[in-house]
């Protein structure tokens, strides 16, 4: 930051031009965020502020965090939370970043239940839950549910917990230390996870928001990248009730080798739900009659 950014409104436009010119997605957004970020202030404030001078701290801390910003440091890991399903979810370091095409299995999910079970007393379970985003997600959604999230991380199910608590949910969820599914017993309505599916030669070739910043744990899908799912697979049979619907998160590419991956374990692939840019994204298996 510079003498020449006095002012809210010049600095968040120098901010956007240096993110800019380093190649940033979505530069304008940034450097929304970051600036309002700095000064403790929301849109509206930031708009209605833009023409007074900075102080020399708001000059400093904006000059800091767009330090990290420029260090490919992703803007959700600067604010510390990040919007999924239209809810806030608090980060911590051992938690996946929530991407907006993971509500994908949100919506996959709801549809698997239809619109008549939605208010039933339900039981679902999310594996691997990091922030609880799939998990809060769906008892916002369904207000009779109970729902189980599941992490090997403490620090992961600490973060959870506490999103479910803000939302106002903590007391139709709870929160286990194991595996995917190992440590659950009884019938599962809808179980859903975003399991680590990137094989693990093509790590180093993420985005470095991503390579640097997310939880390896949480990326590492094994030497094809299909680990998780054959850990989810073990347990998909004992665990789903009469009628119960398993939806995953799939990689780019990756249907069929799941698809065949459940289908030894006997259960049967509905067609895939694809995202906002059309890759298959979500996929509901159910136990074969």
């Amino acid at each position: 930051m510079t003498a020449l950014d006095a002012t809210v409104e010049a600095a968040r436009r120098s901010l956007a031009q240096r993110l800019r010119q380093h190649g940033i997605d979505a530069p304008e957004l940034d450097a929304r965020l970051i600036v309002g970020h700095a000064l403790g202030l929301d849109h509206a404030a930031l708009a209605a502020q833009s023409r007074r001078n900075l102080t020399p701290a708001e000059t400093a801390a904006i000059a800091a965090l767009a330090a990290r910003r420029l260090a490919r440091e992703p803007v959700a890991r600067i604010l510390g939370h990040k919007e999924f399903w239209g809810l806030d979810f608090k980060l911590n370091a051992e938690t996946l970043v929530p991407r907006p095409e993971t509500e994908t299995v949100v919506e996959a999910a709801l549809a698997a239940l239809g619109k008549e079970r939605r208010h039933h007393a339900l039981r679902i379970a999310d594996l691997g839950t990091g922030t609880g985003a799939l998990l809060v997600a769906l008892l916002s959604e369904l207000p009779a549910a109970f729902g189980i999230g599941t992490d090997v991380s403490l620090a992961a199910l600490n973060c959870a917990r506490d999103n479910a608590t803000a939302l106002g949910l903590a007391s139709r969820a709870s929160f286990v230390a194991c595996d995917y599914a190992a440590a659950l017993t009884g019938l599962i309505d809808v179980l859903v996870s975003n399991p680590p599916y990137v094989a693990r030669n093509d790590l180093m070739g993420l985005e470095p928001e991503v390579r640097d910043h997310d939880p390896r744990r949480a990326l590492d899908g094994g030497p094809d990248g299909l680990d998780g799912y054959r850990a989810i697979a073990a347990d998909a049979q004992r665990l789903l009730a009469p009628g119960g619907a398993l939806v995953l998160e799939l990689g780019q590419g990756q249907l069929g080798a799941v698809t065949a991956i459940f289908a030894a374990a006997g259960l049967a692939a509905a067609p895939p739900r694809p995202d906002l840019s059309g890759v298959a994204r979500a996929l509901v298996l159910r136990a074969r009659p």
